[in-house]
Protein backbone atom coordinates (compact mmCIF):
# COMPACT_ATOMS: atom_id res chain seq x y z
CA UNK A 1 0.00 0.00 0.00
CA UNK A 2 1.27 3.64 -0.52
CA UNK A 3 1.92 5.60 2.77
CA UNK A 4 2.35 9.17 2.47
CA UNK A 5 4.87 10.99 4.51
CA UNK A 6 4.36 14.78 5.04
CA UNK A 7 5.66 17.18 7.22
CA UNK A 8 6.29 20.53 8.16
CA UNK A 9 9.98 20.60 10.89
CA UNK A 10 10.81 24.33 11.42
CA UNK A 11 14.37 23.28 12.57
CA UNK A 12 16.99 22.54 9.64
CA UNK A 13 18.87 19.80 11.37
CA UNK A 14 15.55 18.01 12.46
CA UNK A 15 14.41 18.34 9.09
CA UNK A 16 17.25 17.16 7.47
CA UNK A 17 17.63 13.97 9.99
CA UNK A 18 14.00 13.14 9.02
CA UNK A 19 14.19 13.33 5.23
CA UNK A 20 17.74 11.42 5.47
CA UNK A 21 15.80 8.82 7.28
CA UNK A 22 12.37 8.93 5.62
CA UNK A 23 14.70 8.43 2.13
CA UNK A 24 15.23 4.78 3.33
CA UNK A 25 11.71 3.81 3.41
CA UNK A 26 10.47 5.69 0.57
CA UNK A 27 10.64 8.34 -2.44
CA UNK A 28 10.95 11.74 -1.94
CA UNK A 29 8.11 13.41 -4.46
CA UNK A 30 8.27 17.19 -3.15
CA UNK A 31 10.73 18.71 -0.20
CA UNK A 32 8.45 17.59 2.34
CA UNK A 33 6.60 15.21 0.51
CA UNK A 34 7.50 10.92 0.81
CA UNK A 35 5.68 8.25 -0.72
CA UNK A 36 6.10 4.53 0.81
CA UNK A 37 5.13 1.70 -0.79
CA UNK A 38 4.73 -0.42 2.84
CA UNK A 39 2.62 -2.54 4.84
CA UNK A 40 -0.19 -0.90 7.47
CA UNK A 41 2.60 -3.33 10.02
CA UNK A 42 5.65 -1.06 8.65
CA UNK A 43 3.65 1.86 8.94
CA UNK A 44 3.00 1.88 12.43
CA UNK A 45 6.95 0.73 13.00
CA UNK A 46 8.13 4.07 10.71
CA UNK A 47 5.56 6.30 12.98
CA UNK A 48 7.16 5.04 16.40
CA UNK A 49 10.27 5.89 14.90
CA UNK A 50 9.73 9.25 13.53
CA UNK A 51 7.76 9.66 16.43
CA UNK A 52 11.20 9.58 18.57
CA UNK A 53 12.98 12.16 15.99
CA UNK A 54 10.47 14.93 16.23
CA UNK A 55 9.62 17.61 18.75
CA UNK A 56 5.23 17.64 18.83
CA UNK A 57 5.51 20.62 20.42
CA UNK A 58 6.94 22.37 17.18
CA UNK A 59 7.01 19.94 14.35
CA UNK A 60 3.70 18.39 12.40
CA UNK A 61 4.26 14.93 10.56
CA UNK A 62 1.36 13.18 8.80
CA UNK A 63 1.11 9.68 7.87
CA UNK A 64 -1.55 9.11 5.36
CA UNK A 65 -2.64 5.27 4.21
CA UNK A 66 -3.99 5.58 0.84
CA UNK A 67 -5.88 2.45 -0.48
CA UNK A 68 -4.80 0.28 -3.44
CA UNK A 69 -7.98 1.22 -5.63
CA UNK A 70 -6.55 4.92 -5.55
CA UNK A 71 -3.71 4.73 -6.88
CA UNK A 72 -5.02 4.85 -10.39
CA UNK A 73 -7.03 7.90 -9.46
CA UNK A 74 -4.15 9.73 -9.00
CA UNK A 75 -3.35 12.78 -11.00
CA UNK A 76 -0.28 14.80 -11.26
CA UNK A 77 1.23 17.91 -13.39
CA UNK A 78 5.07 17.70 -13.70
CA UNK A 79 5.80 14.31 -12.58
CA UNK A 80 5.00 10.54 -12.68
CA UNK A 81 1.84 8.79 -10.74
CA UNK A 82 2.39 6.94 -7.76
CA UNK A 83 3.98 3.89 -8.75
CA UNK A 84 5.21 0.66 -6.91
CA UNK A 85 9.01 0.18 -6.80
CA UNK A 86 10.03 -3.21 -8.66
CA UNK A 87 9.66 -6.31 -7.55
CA UNK A 88 13.20 -7.14 -7.83
CA UNK A 89 16.28 -5.56 -9.54
CA UNK A 90 18.63 -7.56 -12.04
CA UNK A 91 22.35 -6.84 -11.02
Amino acid sequence: MLVLVVYDIPDDKRRQKLATFLEGHGRRVQYSVFECFISLADMKKLHEKVKRQVKPAEDNVRFYWIAADSLPKALTIGSSPPEPPPRAYII
